[in-house]
């Protein structure tokens, strides 16, 4: 029994000595950094090494992503004005035809009869016109049979330019250049004012028509340059707006806005989808900086630049946020040292080594 309170004894005395020795080797730490905070630069931290950015002007374009399709420049359905009987088809199928070159005949022959008869007719009556005036310059007729005579060789020239027209019309010629489609019709086929001949279209400018959400519409501008890209392809190609449409759809709530592409090789095609990537401001010395170097505060938010070798708080501004960087709209200047690591740890004043990154 002795010996077992003997050993809970020693246990006892052991932890004791233990707690006592802990006690004084804390004090001791507590007394020398207190002591280190008061000694001047042999007390002081080191500097902390962080990464930076140097604030530098440059060309920043605010932008949405909007989808469209394309339209040709012209496009119209060929038809016929009058029916009649196919004499001559003068295009191949997909070829470029020229403004005003003739693609369809028309029978023709009953309309050729009758504008030479009434040449016939003209002509007799425009003699006996001739033969009243001078009978009326000296007195052998009355005023009013002249004027019988000019009113019937009005008449009938009014009738042989109604049938020239009707001639006309019976040629079916290209309204502008363009590449005609493929044709629906046969020589010798009885062709009707609603018989579709064939597509033609002009590719060379192309239009590309996209819809804007309203909240935009401010921002809009005709001769903005966008970009954009066709299903199937990672080119891009450049197109400038050249029309907004002067109200808002109540539907979609969206504006629409048309641009103009060049398209010498034909490669975009009338019906095809696009992708439009449409800028909305454009500021050519904006300041940008990366997004992890942004603090939020309650107020708003901040950043930390290096100044004489110390972290310095400074309030900014931002706009536009981007995957990896954001616009600040006041707060920076122009070669300011903005750090980018280590943000959410440092306090105002501490000394700071800072690393330039290059690759921003």
């Amino acid at each position: 029994m002795k010996v077992k309170y003997i050993v809970y004894a020693i246990v006892i005395i052991s932890l004791g000595v233990l707690v006592a020795y802990r006690i004084i080797q804390n004090k001791k730490k507590d007394e020398a950094t207190a002591s280190g905070k008061g000694g001047g630069k042999a007390g002081s931290s080191r500097p902390v090494q962080v990464s930076g950015i140097v604030a530098t002007p440059q060309r920043f374009s605010d932008a949405i992503a909007v989808s469209g399709s394309i339209d040709a420049n012209e496009q119209v359905q060929i038809r016929s004005q009058v029916s009649g009987l196919v004499k001559g088809i003068y295009f191949k199928e997909g070829s470029i035809v020229k403004e005003g070159q003739l693609l369809i005949q028309i029978d023709n022959q009953e309309l050729e009869a009758q504008l030479s008869q009434a040449l016939t007719r003209e002509k007799l009556s425009a003699a006996n016109e001739e033969r009243s005036r001078k009978l009326l310059a000296v007195e052998s007729i009355s005023q009013q049979e002249y004027d019988v005579a000019l009113a019937d060789l009005r008449a009938l020239q009014a009738q042989t330019r109604l049938i020239r027209a009707q001639l006309e019309k019976t040629q079916i010629r290209a309204p502008f250049t363009g590449t005609i489609g493929l044709r629906a019709i046969s020589v010798g086929e009885y062709l009707s004012s609603t018989t579709t001949v064939a597509n033609l279209v002009n590719t060379n400018p192309v239009k590309v028509t996209f819809s804007v959400p309203e909240k935009y519409m401010n921002q809009l501008k005709v001769n903005t340059e966008v970009h954009f890209t066709v299903a199937g392809s990672e080119k891009k190609y450049t197109a400038r707006v050249y029309a907004i449409e002067p109200r808002i759809d109540v539907t979609t709530r969206t504006l629409q806005l048309r641009a103009l592409a060049d398209n010498p090789k034909g490669e975009l095609l009338p019906g095809a989808f696009t992708s439009v990537e449409l800028p909305l401001t454009t500021i050519n010395d904006a300041i940008l900086i990366p997004t992890e170097a942004i603090v939020p505060i309650q107020d708003g938010k901040k950043v930390f630049v290096s100044e004489n070798g110390k972290a310095k708080e400074v309030k900014v501004e931002t706009s536009t946020r981007r995957e990896k960087d954001i616009l600040i709209t006041s707060g920076l200047h122009p070669g300011d040292t903005v750090l980018t690591s280590g943000v959410m740890s440092l306090k105002p004043e501490s000394p700071v080594r800072v690393v330039i990154d290059t690759t921003r």
